[in-house]
């Protein structure tokens, strides 16, 4: 086994190594039932010392890759029955809108109020994977340095901590922001409808991925605006050839894209990607609302750069919050606006006035004080780890042609299935068995992905888990 060495310097380096073996792995470089170096050889060929090699180790063990047998050493496990194929290039129709999902949504969502089901429905992080402790001290300290505890409004801008804290945070992604360029809201998609109310009115045209996160959907309809659904990768993102012909129709007022991880397909646009749209959007002058509420849940080395690292014109307003990473009900986000600052601050002046209080101080402390990158670093490597092994269970358990994503960061994995498959019915019948999937229609406003459903990894994985996503297996086949 080749490995080539890394630098010293580089952070994290048990992850690094761990990759590069993984990567053997999947090429089938190193294939089931190969026994790997020991740990001694290893750390001779690397140079590195025996905690960082056993560290690796057991990093490929958590994730399924490698096993230890007894007074023998560590050997590649066997993967899946097959490595199933990436869902297909989305191909969005002409043809006229549907009624609204509503009720179907709300359906799925009141799933959440059962204790007995096993949600693989919802996008939302397990309890199991939050902070609750560290933040209920945090809460306290709030509670006895803000002025009146906490009861008071905060300006409207919002937390003046809080916004230099996700300043500094922003060069993680490549960014530039000062404090004075962020206003607070009320989570992600508050920012998102704050952005689409400064640059459209009822009837405007905006373009988006296809399959589109429901919410963003709904909020769209409220609002009088017309969708136009283009092609998605569910690797690369949005098809850009598509999105320069429905730009060069001078009928598109804005764009609003989920560029990290998406919802639903878990798909990210490559660097030069994002560089290419934002110089599309320049030269048509056209706004890009970017939704990175899953940015920071990557699985790589090194954090995705956004759409925002290359705007240069101030078209680029950004969104995020720390619903999916740290506190969902804290309702604590962000939008740097670029250019249409004073319109979103005079919309947050007369839809909100203030945001809460409390919860900005808790977690402008949180990122101020480590605690966040801390987190995220196990949370990162969780949800991974979850990803392998729902992909495998799904490849084990669901018929041949399936078709599965293979997200590098996030929380969805979406599940195409074979066209005579309805995955309304497939709910109908999981339900009643105490599992919840997102059937695919929920996804879009057009007459498609009836075939696809979305799965959500944010739940541990257990054995309960893998016999909930065995029974779904055995149901399609029905």
């Amino acid at each position: 086994m080749e490995l080539k060495q890394a630098s010293k310097s580089e952070p994290y380096l048990y992850l690094q190594i761990a990759a590069r073996i993984e990567k053997q792995i999947m090429n089938e470089v190193l294939k089931a039932g190969d026994k790997l170096p020991s740990v001694r050889m290893l750390c001779r060929e690397l140079g590195h010392n025996m905690s960082t090699v056993t560290q690796a180790y057991y990093e490929l063990e958590s994730r399924s890759l490698i096993e230890t047998r007894p007074r023998s050493g560590y050997y590649v496990s066997v993967l899946p029955k097959k490595r199933l194929a990436v869902p297909e290039t989305s191909n969005p129709s002409a043809g006229a809108a549907l009624h609204s999902q509503d009720d179907l949504i709300a359906r799925v969502h009141q799933d959440s109020a059962n204790p007995k089901i096993t949600l693989l429905s919802l996008g939302v992080p397990h309890k199991s994977l939050l902070p609750i402790a560290k933040l209920n001290k945090g809460m306290i300290q709030a509670m006895r340095t803000l002025d009146g505890s906490g009861t008071s409004y905060d300006q409207v801008q919002g937390n003046d901590k809080l916004r230099r804290e996700v300043a500094k945070w922003s060069l993680s992604w490549g960014g530039d922001l000062n404090s004075t360029d962020i206003i607070t809201t009320a989570g992600c998609m508050n920012a998102v409808a704050y952005c689409l109310l400064a640059t459209t009115k009822p009837g405007d045209t905006i373009a988006i991925e296809s399959p589109a996160y429901f919410g963003i959907l709904q909020l769209t309809q409220t609002m009088g605006l017309n969708v136009l659904e283009l092609p998605t990768n569910a690797t690369t993102g949005i098809e850009l050839e598509a999105l320069k012909k429905a730009l060069a129709t001078n009928k598109i007022k804005v764009c609003l894209l989920v560029s990290n991880f998406n919802n639903p397909c878990g798909s990210s646009m490559p660097a030069e990607h994002k560089k290419e749209a934002v110089k599309l959007l320049e030269h048509f002058n056209v706004p890009l609302i970017e939704d990175d509420l899953y940015g920071d849940l990557y699985f790589g080395a090194n954090r995705p750069t956004t759409c925002k690292t290359y705007d240069e014109s101030g078209l680029v307003l950004y969104c995020n919050s720390v619903s999916k990473t740290l506190a969902p009900g804290y309702r604590v986000g962000w939008v740097a606006p670029g250019k249409f600052k004073e319109q979103v601050m005079r919309l947050k002046f007369s839809h909100a006035l203030s945001s809460t209080t409390i919860t900005s101080e808790v977690v402008a402390d949180f990122l101020k004080n480590g605690r966040y990158e801390n987190h995220l670093r196990k949370t990162r490597q969780i949800l991974y780890n979850n990803s392998l092994k729902y992909s495998s269970a799904i490849a084990n358990y669901f018929p041949e042609n399936t078709r599965v994503s293979r997200p590098e960061g996030g929380y969805f994995l979406w599940v195409e299935l074979n066209k005579n498959v309805n995955t309304l019915d497939l709910y109908e019948r999981a339900i009643k068995q105490n599992v919840s999937i997102a059937p695919g229609r929920m996804f879009s406003l057009k007459q498609q992905f009836d075939n696809c459903l979305r799965l959500s990894f944010g739940l541990q994985w257990s054995d309960e888990v893998e016999k909930k996503i065995k029974l779904l297996g055995l149901l399609v086949n029905k």
